[in-house]
């Protein structure tokens, strides 16, 4: 494939700033797209129990990194504003180093603010990759840590070792500039509910923000039932438990979590409640597959081939009018919990976390 695609990719070189189409992206609901999520690879060094089925031998896809840099330029164009690379695992992808230092040349279309540049990451390689990723131009780090006590860590991973190199990671990302370091924790009711109040301590004594994840159906077991999952009302009475919480305006109307500090100030929890309680009316996200291919909601039970489109030498004017048509087919909603909802056609670790 990259033997294919370079010549196209080469065709139109990436720009310092992006060409700006003059109308700002927008779905069918009239909800402004300012944020892109990117899988970079669907290949992860954990098998942890809500994602992956635990068994080796899968196929994986992932594009040239100058696929991936070509479409965010013209996404770019179009006002995105954030852009996050995910996975699988992106820091096991070749050139994530440069993909990063590419997208950070480049500048939003509709506002004067720097492009904002996330990676979300298990944490297991970010001790050697945190300070180069920050000199690269990477704006901010969520990791991916579902328990602070080794044995329940190990036993969600299903890798052992790995609890002290996500601590390590987790240093390391301090310590190069990119916090306060997100800590995303999905909670599994019967694995590890039980480290709530211990993740509410964590946050206090490690200047972490930890957000609570409900479980949401898109593991590649499709054993999710609604029983499975912890949701925000029980993760808000047991941490005002350990101390009375204060309720935080969102940084944004997009936001997706609900934020809180304790009453003293130290510490902040977020609570991600897309099962219980639904944020969809605000959604300003579109994603973009290892494969290249456009998702409107994690929920899609389609998904649309940009890099297809791509292949068969389409110019940047082509994909911005192809990117907004689909969007237009953006859904007002998820319907998890409802009669006849159906799980999406990919799980989490091939859509993009």
């Amino acid at each position: 494939m990259a033997t294919t695609l370079l010549p196209i990719l080469e065709a139109e070189p990436l720009l310092s700033g992006a060409t700006g189409s003059g109308v700002r992206l927008r779905d069918g609901h009239g909800r402004a797209l300012t944020d892109l999520r990117v899988s970079v690879t669907d290949r992860c060094n954990y098998k942890c129990v809500y994602c992956r089925t635990g068994n080796d031998g899968a196929q994986y896809s992932e594009l040239p990194i100058a696929a991936y840099a070509r479409m965010l330029r013209v996404f770019v164009s179009l006002g995105i504003e954030k852009i996050r690379l995910t996975g699988g695992e992106p820091l096991l992808r070749t050139g994530l180093l440069e993909l990063v230092r590419e997208t950070a040349e480049l500048r939003p279309a509709f506002t004067d603010a720097p492009l904002d540049i996330a990676i979300t990451t298990n944490g297991h390689l970010l001790a050697g990759m945190a300070q180069p990723l920050k000199d690269a131009g990477l704006s901010r780090i969520t990791i991916s840590m579902d328990a602070v006590d080794p044995e329940t860590f190990t036993r969600i991973t299903r890798v052992p070792g790995g609890f002290e190199r996500v601590r390590a990671g987790i240093r390391a990302a301090q310590d190069a500039g990119l916090g306060p370091v997100k800590i995303n924790c999905v909670l599994l009711r019967g694995f590890n509910e039980s480290q709530i109040e211990a993740f509410a301590e964590f946050s206090r004594s490690e200047r972490v923000i930890v957000r609570f994840i409900e479980f949401m159906p898109l593991e590649e077991d499709r054993t999710w039932t609604p029983e499975t999952v912890v949701p925000m009302s029980e993760i808000v009475a047991r941490l005002n438990a350990v101390r009375p919480l204060v309720a935080l305006p969102p940084n944004h109307a997009s936001e997706t979590a609900r934020r809180f500090t304790f009453e003293d100030g130290v510490g902040e929890i977020g609570i991600i409640a897309p099962v219980s309680e639904p944020f969809c009316g605000h959604c300003s996200r579109i994603r973009l597959t290892s494969d290249g291919k456009l998702r409107t909601c994690l929920f899609s039970q389609t998904d649309h081939d940009l890099a297809g489109l791509m292949l068969r030498g389409a110019s940047d004017d082509d994909m911005r009018d192809w990117i907004r048509g689909m969007v237009q087919q953006k859904e007002a909603r998820h319907h998890i919990g409802e009669p006849g909802f159906l799980k999406p056609s990919r799980s989490m670790v091939h859509i993009g976390g």
